[in-house]
């Protein structure tokens, strides 16, 4: 009876992980859509930067966790990497809108939040974890909407060099002055 039960668990997670994989995102697809509130009082969505300039949407788990709060202190406090180049960055999770304030709001965030508390984005992006928070995955989609590159394997502490490393890398220019 036990090998039974055991086998039953087994080929039951195979199946989950398969499934998980068969509509994950891959580079050259289109990013999906997404309108989301954001913690500078804006709503942002795919569709306004279409043609006009690349966006980074790096997806955390949870604010006030460790992890995330330090990726949150790379980006505000080396920002100035980014924002030298024709990109708008993003963090993104299924956190409240006023948990995410409060979180960009203690680590001196000086780029806008995402909030998806229905989870509709994240499971677009195929980010949701089987325990209902994201996976620290960061998104590079081009001017045309399509996924330039998916991060998965984030250095919580060097995402700012390493996301201006990676758009160096995928040619996004330098942002012309105005």
């Amino acid at each position: 009876m036990k090998t039974t039960t055991l086998f039953i668990k087994l080929m039951l997670s195979m199946t989950l992980a398969l499934s998980a994989t068969v509509g994950a995102l891959e580079v050259g697809d289109q990013a999906p859509a997404f309108s989301l509130q954001a913690t500078d009082g804006k709503t942002y969505s795919l569709e306004q930067f279409h043609d006009k300039q690349a966006i980074v949407i790096a997806w955390y788990p949870q604010a006030f966790t460790s992890g995330c709060t330090i990726e949150c202190k790379s980006l505000a406090q080396n920002g100035h990497l980014l924002k030298r180049l024709d990109v708008t960055y993003f963090m993104a999770s299924v956190d409240a809108l006023e948990k995410n304030k409060a979180f960009a709001e203690e680590n001196e965030a000086d780029f806008p939040l995402l909030s998806d508390p229905s989870k509709e984005v994240a499971t677009a992006y195929d980010v949701l974890a089987f325990y209902g928070m994201p996976k620290r995955h960061t998104f590079y989609i081009g001017k045309d909407g399509k996924i330039l590159f998916i991060d998965r394997k984030i250095n919580a502490a060097t995402s700012a060099e390493d996301m201006a490393a990676k758009l160096e890398e995928l040619g996004i220019p330098e942002r012309q002055a105005s």
